[in-house]
């Protein structure tokens, strides 16, 4: 007997990560499109995960987070930002950013609420609002620079709303938000009942001199903000799918109702391994920026004077491809045209907006081996030349 219940989310798929993933299976062809990295992992990761398991932590941990993370995490942020979080009430684990960010639309936001999120929107952000029974409001950021335009923020702020999403450095624009952002943020939002959700998990990985503006370092922002992070992302291992959330202790209060009746708590050795690791490893995270800037400058020389561009990526592991000069806009038909023709994955935009767009770039990502990006590019090239030839 089949089940006829009413869905929640009626019009929701699979996500288009999943679908590109496996397509690019199915074909052989070359996995730029979902973002993992290709290579291994720190050995001492590896090692310290056994060591865990060998140890006898293998049940539960604490709901909150095992406290050596936690205070390893304190002084991860210290050395980041130079400032001090209490580990026992602005600090709690989760599993990955992917909780911390539902849990905390969960705690904060109800029936009939509104929260602003911006285009393009990663796709777990209005799935959660929506189970929430709130109504997310998208504002689109527009290329070529997928700018915040503030008086458009400022306009769509009503009665109702309870909750403003950002993500910086961004997914999928690849783009970085200025201190200039946050202090347009803060203005906006002053004097209204209102709580910032920054998706930060790419934090380390910003490029050409840049610094990462986090919510957490605003004076006035830190008071109403919390802020997601990821050790995924962090240690090249998403599988381990350890976040964090930090947030002022009466907000980290409402997350954790919300986090100890949803994962309750994270894989004990895991955390444990991690805690270890930033022991033995005090720098983790600093030399992110120059590895993927790397990667980006790799791939993109390999691709110069060709009909693709690749505008340089201000943040994140991951690089636009702009093939405007070499086909029309439509950037889910191009992405197909990459797969079938090319042999190589790639992640369009379009899905990430709200409302219909025809654009002219897709995603591709640069944490991969360096063999990986150069097969990739070699095969982008030909892509590109047939296509000049072609006249598209």
């Amino acid at each position: 007997m089949s089940w006829h219940g009413r869905s929640k989310l009626p019009d929701v798929g699979t996500t288009i990560f999943t679908v590109m993933s496996r397509r690019a299976q199915a074909l052989g062809a070359i996995n730029l499109g979902q973002g993992f990295p290709d290579y291994d992992i720190d050995p001492l990761l590896a090692e310290l995960v056994a060591r865990a398991m060998r140890d006898g932590h293998n049940q539960y941990a604490p709901m909150e987070g095992v406290p050596g993370l936690r205070e390893g995490i304190a002084r991860k942020l210290e050395a980041s930002y130079g400032l001090s979080f209490d580990p026992e009430s602005e600090i709690t684990v989760t599993l990955g950013a992917t909780e911390a960010i539902y849990s905390g639309i969960q705690a904060v936001v109800g029936a009939g609420d509104e929260v602003i999120a911006f285009d393009p929107a990663y796709d777990a952000y209005e799935p959660a609002v929506r189970l929430a029974g709130a109504r997310c409001v998208r504002l689109p950021l527009l290329p070529p620079d997928f700018r915040y335009d503030w008086d458009r923020v400022r306009a769509a702020i009503g009665p109702r709303t309870r909750l403003i999403l950002i993500n910086s450095p961004h997914n999928p624009a690849c783009t970085v938000a200025t201190s200039g952002d946050l202090d347009a943020l803060a203005a906006a939002i002053r004097g209204h009942d209102i709580t910032v959700l920054s998706d930060e998990v790419y934090e380390h990985m910003v490029f050409d001199g840049r610094a990462h503006a986090s919510v957490l370092a605003h004076p006035e922002l830190r008071a109403r903000s919390l802020a997601v992070f990821s050790f995924g992302k962090t240690l090249h291992a998403t599988g381990l799918r350890v976040g964090y959330a930090i947030a002022p202790a009466a907000l980290t209060a409402e997350l954790r109702k919300v986090h100890q009746f949803n994962t309750f708590s994270i894989a004990h050795p895991l955390q444990r391994a991690i805690a270890d690791y930033l022991i033995e490893r005090p720098g983790t995270g600093r030399d992110l920026a120059g590895f993927f800037q790397a990667k980006r400058n790799r791939l993109r020389a390999a691709l110069a004077g060709g009909g693709l561009k690749l505008p340089p990526a201000q943040g994140t592991f991951f690089q636009l491809l702009d093939f405007s000069a070499v086909a029309p806009p439509g950037d889910a038909e191009f992405a197909e045209r990459m797969l079938t023709e090319a042999g190589v994955a790639a992640i369009p935009l379009s899905p990430f907006y709200a409302g219909p767009i025809r654009l002219s770039c897709v995603r591709l990502c640069i944490a991969k081996r360096d063999a990986t990006l150069d097969a990739a590019a070699e095969r982008l090239a030909a892509f590109a030349r047939r296509l000049e030839r072609a006249g598209a």
